[in-house]
């Protein structure tokens, strides 16, 4: 069962692990919010450049007032996303980088497995909470599940990526348990509870009446398909909906990008 790869063009809002909810009928899908468009707006460009009409214009269809906008594009230029120049906006170097870092996410290296576990055990500790959590935070986002305390594993069907400041605090291992893989897997992963919401994100998807409201369903996509354990197929649960997920989001994606294009193409600016 190969996943599809799919380039998230939608900027999902960042939020906690855990928001989406494990309860059925309970996903989470925010609102929608000025500074997600015109990120997205932007990601969707050959080039990250645009006018700040067709922002604007852009904006506004998706039923987003102008001046609230006009208030988002003055915070992501203070906060550094943007960069502001004679009437265009263009991402700013570090936002076009965290972007190539979560498109690595979206869709990374794999490969067969053969049965074996990846472990890694966190060697020098930290005081400080923060650190803690920041530690425990990338290591979910690099789709380890904890086992105890400073033990982490995954299925070894994966090319773990790690900063090296953190890569120098732990120890790799490959392993094979002696738990049967299927019931270890669904102890880290709870692959059913993803699967569950997977579901109910389509059937908003399929739902969603305009244009606006499919955004905010593919917004919660997004931050859907980056939490997905991508387990090997042997450890999945029957009628996986990982590449329905993946499939319904490319789907509103063209349509995206049909709209951006109308205000933001070079020719009509």
């Amino acid at each position: 069962m190969r996943q599809s790869l799919v380039i998230p063009v939608v900027a999902a809002e960042p939020i906690p692990p855990d928001s989406i909810d494990a309860v059925p009928g309970r996903v989470d899908i925010p609102k929608l919010t000025a500074r997600s468009v015109i990120l997205s707006a932007l990601l969707g460009l050959d080039s990250p450049d645009a006018s700040i009409n067709g922002l604007l214009a852009t904006a506004t269809e998706l039923g987003l007032r102008e001046s609230t906008v006009r208030v988002a594009l003055t915070r992501l230029v203070a906060a550094g996303d943007l960069e502001r120049i004679d009437g265009r906006c263009r991402l700013s170097p570090r936002l076009v980088e965290r972007q190539l870092r979560q498109d690595r996410a979206f869709h990374p290296a794999r490969r067969d497995w053969d049965g074996s576990w990846d472990l890694a055990i966190v060697t020098i500790g930290s005081e400080s909470s923060t650190e803690r959590a920041l530690l425990r935070d990338t290591l979910r986002k690099a789709r380890l599940g904890e086992i105890r305390e400073g033990v982490w594993a995954r299925p070894a069907n994966l090319d773990i990526e790690l900063p090296p400041e953190l890569r120098r605090r732990l120890s790799l291992f490959r392993a094979a348990p002696e738990e049967a893989s299927t019931e270890l897997a669904a102890r880290l992963f709870t692959p059913s509870t993803w699967a569950g919401a997977a579901d109910e994100l389509l059937d908003a998807l399929a739902a969603a009446a305009t244009v606006a409201d499919r955004f905010e369903v593919a917004a919660a996509i997004v931050r859907h398909i980056l939490r997905d354990p991508l387990l090997p197929a042997e450890l999945l649960p029957d009628a996986w909906p990982g590449d329905r997920l993946r499939e319904g989001y490319e789907g509103f994606r063209s349509e995206l990008t049909g709209l951006t294009a109308r205000h933001l193409a070079p020719d009509g600016e």
